[in-house]
């Protein structure tokens, strides 16, 4: 498609997303402003006469405004715009998706919604996943982010599930913390986990070699296409907290090859 098609096709996708958000912003003035008053009593009777459904109906349309405007303030949490050609946001596209969150506090809300989309393959998850998610964070303590790290910290990641378990073991560098998440510098990425999911390093040499060792990865991934080989020797760099002589030196070679200078 033409770049202009896919600009077309990205508002008409937005626009359907919007359907339910769109529906709850009229109920919501619809109701504040009184506007039925002319032909119902009341806000309900209006809406089972207009619309066809009851007031609960209503009210979740409502409610689940904020919840979508909540959700908007997450940006894009793909790889970084220099790993990744897709930086659309993943938003709720129905009502039911989010109507588990609106018991939630903002930032509750936004790492769930994140996680869910996670365990959804990065596409908008249904009602039951983002249940689900609640139903678990229930069962365990939440450990406040702030209180657990600072931005900067490096770690070891542990006890990922699913398909994120192939980053169990790998370092992880803290680049931002939410309430009860930390969004975390990975070898080839980033990714949100829990604290729960992060063993500190406590190695001073760890602290200043690891950034430095991930944007020299970054770099090398970032340069074009590389050699199956490459991408093997990079990504076993993802669990090394400190360099030996031979891994420096093929790092080195890598980037010689590629013509990546190191300082740069």
């Amino acid at each position: 498609m033409t770049p202009e098609e896919v600009r077309d096709r990205l508002h008409l996708e937005r626009q359907i997303e919007k359907a339910f958000y769109l529906a709850g912003k009229a109920l919501l003035e619809l109701r504040d402003r009184r506007l039925y008053r002319s032909t119902h009593k009341t806000f309900e009777e209006y809406c089972r006469d207009r619309f066809g459904h009851s007031r609960q109906k209503s009210n979740y349309l409502i409610a689940a405004v904020d919840v979508f405007d909540n959700l908007t303030t997450i940006g894009c949490q793909n790889l970084p715009e220099d790993l990744t050609t897709n930086n659309l946001q993943i938003l709720p596209t129905n009502e039911r998706q989010i109507r588990p969150l609106t018991k939630l506090e903002p930032d509750q809300q936004r790492d769930v919604w994140q996680q869910a989309v996670t365990e959804a393959g990065n596409k908008a998850p249904s009602g039951k996943i983002v249940k689900d998610i609640i139903e678990r964070l229930k069962e365990k303590p939440l450990f406040k982010a702030s209180d657990f790290c600072q931005v900067g910290d490096v770690f070891v990641v542990t006890r990922l599930e699913e398909k994120e378990r192939e980053y169990n073991g790998c370092w992880a560098i803290a680049l931002q913390l939410n309430e009860f998440t930390v969004e975390v510098a990975m070898h080839d990425g980033k990714l949100i986990v829990k604290p729960e999911n992060l063993n500190k390093i406590d190695s001073p040499e760890a602290q200043q070699q690891l950034p430095l060792l991930k944007e020299r990865i970054w770099r090398l991934r970032n340069c074009g296409e590389l050699d199956r080989v490459a991408y093997t020797v990079l990504e076993s760099l993802g669990r090394q907290t400190y360099l030996t002589p031979v891994s420096e030196g093929l790092l080195r070679w890598l980037e010689e090859y590629y013509g990546i200078d190191k300082e740069s």
